[in-house]
């Protein structure tokens, strides 16, 4: 089995599960992130965009329940013994095979966990499975019950978030080998790209960011592909991804000659960035991490540019998105721990002056601090 970690690392990880369930009185989960099922058996597959369920009951009795093209990528890819397979047809309701499962396993009157906030679960399928359990047995909503333990990473994942780390270095050294006047996005995309899978990598939990021009205001990807100009800024956001695992930067890269306001820009960021750095330590809430972002920003008088969040919590993500939970902004109560991994991200989009500087960078955090992942130079490169 093309397994990532450890028998004793997946052990350990059904341990703590196991052992939430009987603290939170649940007699089963029935986990629809995939990020849980990779988490707890290794089982790798975007086959989560249709329904599939994975329960854990408190005796530790682990049942797959998917469609028939995922049984030999679970048997090649996860621990799990026992899969079964909904048939597709018209009028299928997997909700259906699923009580029969529930029902091997005695859980008809008990409680059940549910991963609600789950992108395979869609609001039909949730409404399906409602009226399916309804009166059947118990249920709550338990989104976060293995999102709160993946968000600490073991050593053996730590190992992976570094390998991720090194593969978005040279990702960032290929944009500033390629991206000058007369060269394409598309082409710069393509040498990224290149390094990471050369390098081992995967592919990310959602499209790389670029955007030259008025593009670079963007936060998003979208599929216009511009033509550098000679004078011209590119804003970019990537990261390197192994075994699932990402490390993200971001950058905005002036070309042929920057504005002065991008230098007073970067500067704020870079203000910003230390500072955040400074705040990201054990016994700290990510909400302080936002506030003093929010704060250097505002004293600067870019208010209006900033966002109003400024990082989240990396790990191992699939599509549609890597950013994980929690998120940095004001009020989130989260508790700084040694093993989390954040992304900090420093945005500014002046749309009045059509300038955009953005710097970004993947931490981890230390017993006494953090340590930022990427060894790339945070100065602003002009190209």
């Amino acid at each position: 089995m093309g397994l990532h970690f450890s028998v004793e690392e997946f052990k350990s990880r059904k341990d703590k599960i196991i052992k939430l369930l009987k603290e939170e009185k649940l007699d089963a989960l029935l986990m629809f992130r995939q990020e849980s099922m990779y988490w707890l058996t290794g089982y790798d597959t975007f086959g989560y965009v249709f329904f599939q369920t994975l329960v854990l009951d408190q005796k530790g009795d682990i049942i797959l329940l998917t469609r028939a093209p995922d049984l030999r990528q679970a048997q090649n890819t996860s621990n799990i013994s026992d899969i079964r397979i909904w048939v597709d047809k018209n009028g299928s309701n997997p909700t259906e095979d699923l009580k029969v499962i529930l029902d091997e396993l005695n859980l008809k009157g008990k409680k059940i966990g549910i991963e609600y906030e789950a992108y395979g679960l869609t609001g039909r399928n949730a409404l399906r499975l409602n009226k399916s359990l309804e009166n059947y047995c118990s249920i709550e909503d338990t989104s976060e019950l293995v999102t709160k333990l993946r968000v600490i990473k073991s050593n053996e994942e730590i190992d992976y978030v570094k390998k991720a780390a090194n593969l978005a270095d040279k990702a960032l050294s290929e944009v500033w080998k390629h991206a000058k006047a007369g060269v394409s996005e598309s082409k710069i995309l393509a040498e990224m790209n290149k390094v990471i899978f050369e390098g081992g990598g995967d592919y990310p939990a959602n499209e790389f960011i670029i955007g030259s021009g008025k593009n670079a205001l963007l936060c998003r990807y979208q599929a216009e592909k511009q033509i550098l100009n000679s004078q011209d800024q590119l804003t970019i956001e990537w990261a390197g991804t192994f075994r699932h695992y990402h490390s993200a930067m971001f950058r905005t890269i002036p070309i042929g000659k920057a504005d002065p306001k991008h230098y007073k820009m970067h500067e704020a960021c870079i203000e910003a960035l230390n500072n955040c750095e400074n705040k990201l330590k054990p016994g700290n809430k990510v909400g302080e991490v936002y506030d003093i972002h929010a704060k250097t920003f505002d004293d600067l008088g870019y208010k209006n540019s900033r966002m109003n969040a400024c990082g989240y919590s990396l790990g191992a993500t699939f599509s549609p998105n890597w950013m994980d939970w929690p998120m940095l902004y004001t009020g989130n109560p989260y508790i700084i721990k040694p093993g989390n991994v954040f992304f900090m991200h420093m945005i500014l989009m002046d749309s009045e002056n059509n300038l955009a500087m953005n710097l970004g960078e993947t931490y981890l955090v230390t017993e006494s601090g953090n340590e930022r992942l990427g060894n790339q130079k945070l100065d602003l490169v002009v190209i």
